[in-house]
């Protein structure tokens, strides 16, 4: 823990399923890429680089209707000494589009089987934005015994309907944006991409076409789930592990985030200035820094 209390001070001063795997680069040096099958039918895409190490994994999941792609810095930082899986949840990105269990608890079954399937024994989960719902909901099915750190990337973990109460103006912002959604999604899906950058991946267009692969019901249906499906706060009594809540110093969240790190045993909290939501994107080295001493207290964590 002393590791991360030093990076926080530093970083404040200067700012039954089945495998099917592709060992193809498609992505850049040493990335590949696979697919699991759930048990109730869903196929999920990740990408993945390094190799199997005395390491846990790094495993890092998306934020919504978003893709693994976006981790591609991470992907190639990490992987020098472990290994390091991004997913594509449930009807998002590669993956297949499900009518059903579009919800953090049914993408932590997910989650849980494609590690499985892996044969990931150990790893870090990192959930930026309805991923840090899904590690809220990791951890309140399957506990902490496999995990060796957790990192919530700008979002706080969810009240259920209770954020109706203790944040308004935000619920009457996500409410609002449904119905702009359900109005027009494409030109939503565009708007909301291009919103959460401060610096725009040059891929951006490929990024919002992704963005609008997942239908407009599915994907009001878990941002409803999300946000007011469940309370997932009593999960954050169970985190025992090194933890990390890394915020962007613009979130309208910061407040709740703060107070969630607070509430997490040990946790650290730190803010990016000069960062919007996709705040790993737009200050790739400062996050990494972040992370890799996350990583190093996650390292010396015995089980």
């Amino acid at each position: 823990m002393k590791l991360l209390q030093g990076l926080a001070v530093t970083l404040m001063v200067a700012l039954a399923p089945v495998v099917y795997a592709s060992e193809a680069a498609t992505m850049g040096r040493g990335l590949g890429e696979g697919y699991v099958n759930t048990d109730n039918g869903a196929r999920i895409h990740y990408l993945q680089a390094g190799q199997d190490s005395a390491a846990p994994a790094l495993v890092l999941i998306p934020g919504w209707t978003l893709t693994a792609s976006l981790w591609r810095e991470q992907l190639q930082r990490f992987s020098d000494h472990r290994r390091v899986i991004a997913v594509d949840s449930r009807s998002q990105g590669a993956s297949s589009i499900m009518l059903t269990g579009n919800t953090p608890e049914r993408r932590a079954q997910d989650l849980h089987e494609l590690l499985a399937s892996l044969h990931v024994d150990r790893c870090v989960l990192v959930g930026w934005s309805q991923g840090a719902q899904d590690v809220a909901a990791y951890v309140q099915q399957f506990g902490t015994a496999s995990l060796a750190g957790i990192v919530f990337v700008d979002s706080p973990v969810s009240a259920g309907n209770n954020e109706l109460d203790l944040r308004k103006a935000f619920s009457k912002a996500i409410l609002t944006a449904l119905s702009r959604y359900a109005a027009d999604p494409a030109d939503y899906s565009a708007g909301m991409v291009r919103s959460i950058f401060l610096h725009p991946p040059a891929d951006i267009d490929a990024v919002i076409k992704q963005a609008q692969r997942t239908p407009p019901a599915v994907g009001a249906a878990m941002l409803v789930s999300d946000i007011f499906g469940a309370d997932r706060r009593p999960a954050l009594q169970k985190i025992d592990r090194p933890a990390l809540v890394i915020a962007s110093a613009s979130s309208p969240l910061l407040d709740a985030q703060r107070q969630m790190a607070e509430s997490i045993r040990g946790a650290v909290f730190i803010t990016l200035p000069n960062t919007r939501h996709a705040l790993f994107v737009d200050e790739p080295k400062a996050f990494d820094g972040a992370l890799a001493l996350l990583l190093r207290a996650a390292d010396s964590t015995r089980m």
